[in-house]
């Protein structure tokens, strides 16, 4: 495959993990099939040789981590007039890291679109519109691949290179498709991608970056005094309210190493999609199987400082969709990750699906508060001061704090999707979408910030999508030839010669025969040998002779 499709193929991929609609299976950003210059066309010929019975669709994609700056702020943009209302509305900025995707499509137009496997370092979008990412390892099917193809990637630059910082990123894909019988292979489509290490958000962007609010902040529900003591604790702290009141390291700041950012991941992370085809019980035929699983050891909030976070990841989360071409035997299995969440050496509590959210505070200490030797200028997050003390003894004994803001976990997020169709092919198509972890910035009401939205930023980690599309009875794994088109029925007896029954058609032969003549007497002229020419002189008598 040349880089120029490699290119092409990035963008499909990355927007489909970004957006991470449960959309039908049938709905692949494939090539349409053109339809005929000539509505009155004759209809193609038909196949030669020996064809696939299989039909398959489906697909699987991985993200890593997707962050998102200002969440549900931008309208979606679109060409059907008043859709634009009916729709969610994307982030102001968005970039995903770590796309691994899987596809196979069975009705595709153009023979490399059938399988379809790709590794992408990243994609990014800007108010919903996505630019193409470039740098993405794909592999394409058919022809057929005996090898899987591995490479190292190079993250694409963008706005938010100073937001975010990642380490080595690896990525291995094949495809695999047979020339007689089609998806009935091992594995139609697999798709890898491993990161080093991952940090984000030293910077919140969407917050001031000064620390004077004077005439800015305006909480709606205190009143003058109330607000000059808010403004008056954010002018205490060593930073703006952007880095957390100096908690992050700052936008530009380097986060190689996790500190000063929000979020880090400092060790190997992984994301797989596979499409494969797999037996149904008590039947000859395949099933559409498309699974996503990631590969997360622990995650880090505020690495390296006195409010540290530990995010360990007990179980892995796989996100699994089976389409068997019915609606009862057709699943969706989800392993919803669990999460234990340790601040401090002390356990906080586990995210699972029982319970699946978790709310760390992010507060300012109130002028006039008890002296807290080592943490007078930063903020109180979740449980501690700026000094790794609990905060609680503190307030016992007459601290007084305001929550400006809260970082919220959530985990297990999952959607899906099915319905019965009829095109390309009749049958069941199920799709589902899964989150590990959700990490957001949320703005309280004491925050009194004009035009704030429901959220500041957004990170996402191990976002997954899975879409099988199977006929009814499964999938046929065989071939077959052609019909050939029937024989053309017979004309009937030869039209007998028109007969000569007038003068015009008895002077067509002496015509040509005429010519024929003429042809003949100028040839041999121009052969005859020229005879000299005479001159005759005629004599008269001289009158004047004697």
């Amino acid at each position: 495959m040349s880089r120029r499709k490699s290119a092409a193929l990035a963008l499909p991929a990355a927007a489909a993990v970004l957006v991470m609609v449960a959309s039908p299976a049938a709905a692949q950003p494939t090539t349409p099939i053109p339809p005929p210059a000539n509505p009155s066309a004759p209809p193609p010929s038909a196949p030669i040789g020996p064809q696939q019975l299989g039909h398959a669709i489906g697909d699987a994609g991985t993200g890593l981590a997707i962050v998102r700056l200002l969440p549900n702020s931008a309208p979606t943009k679109t060409i059907i007039p008043g859709a634009e209302e009916k729709l969610p509305k994307q982030a102001a900025a968005e970039m995903g890291f770590g796309l691994a995707s899987a596809q196979a499509n069975s009705e595709a137009y153009l023979s490399f679109e059938k399988a379809i496997a790709q590794s992408a370092p990243g994609g990014f979008a800007f108010q919903g519109v996505s630019p193409q990412a470039p740098g993405a390892l794909s592999q394409t099917a058919p022809p057929n691949n005996t090898q899987p193809k591995s490479a190292g990637l190079n993250l694409p630059t963008s706005p938010l290179d100073t937001l975010v910082k990642a380490g080595l990123l690896n990525g291995q894909v094949r495809a695999q498709w047979s020339d007689t019988l089609g998806p009935c292979v091992d594995t139609i489509a697999d798709a890898a991608t491993e990161l080093a290490s991952l940090s984000a958000l030293n910077a919140i962007p969407t917050l001031p970056g000064g620390t004077d609010l004077t005439g800015v902040f305006d909480a709606p529900n205190l009143d003058a005094n109330a607000d000059k003591a808010i403004i008056d604790g954010i002018k205490g702290l060593a930073g703006p309210l952007s880095t957390l009141g100096g908690v992050l390291g700052g936008q530009g700041a380097k986060t190689a190493d996790g500190k000063g950012s929000l979020l880090s991941l400092p060790n190997t992370l992984s994301a797989r999609s596979v499409v494969r085809l797999v037996p149904i019980p008590g039947s000859a035929n395949k099933a559409v199987q498309s699974t996503s699983t990631l590969q997360v050891a622990a995650v880090k909030l505020l690495a390296g400082t006195p409010y540290e976070v530990s995010i360990n990841v007990v179980s892995q989360p796989t996100l699994q969709v089976t389409s068997t071409g019915d609606e009862k035997t057709s699943t969706v299995k989800y392993t919803a990750p669990v999460l234990e969440v340790v601040q401090g050496g002390k356990s906080l509590g586990k995210l699972d699906a029982a319970n699946p959210k978790m709310d760390l505070p992010i507060g300012i200490p109130l002028p006039g508060a008890p002296s807290m030797p080592g943490a007078d200028k930063l903020p109180i997050i979740g449980g501690l001061l700026g000094n790794g003390k609990g905060a609680q003894e503190a307030i016992a004994g007459g601290l007084q704090k305001l929550d400006l803001g809260v970082i919220r976990l959530s985990v297990a997020n999952l959607t899906q999707k099915g319905e019965n169709a009829t095109q390309p092919f009749k049958g069941y198509q199920l799709g589902a979408t899964a989150r590990m972890l959700d990490l957001q910035v949320l703005p309280t009401d004491a925050l009194g910030l004009p035009n704030l939205p429901s959220a500041l930023a957004q990170i996402s980690l191990g976002e997954q999508i899975a879409r099988a599309f199977a006929p009814t009875g499964g999938v046929v794994c065989g071939t077959a030839t052609p019909t050939q088109p029937p024989a053309p029925a017979p004309q009937g007896k030869q039209t007998p010669p028109l007969a000569y029954t007038s003068a015009a058609y008895q002077s067509v032969p002496m015509f040509w025969s005429g010519t024929a003549m003429l042809l003949v007497g100028v040839v041999l002229v121009a052969a005859l040998p020229r005879r000299p020419r005479v001159t005759q002189v005629k004599i008269t008598p001289d009158r004047y002779a004697d």
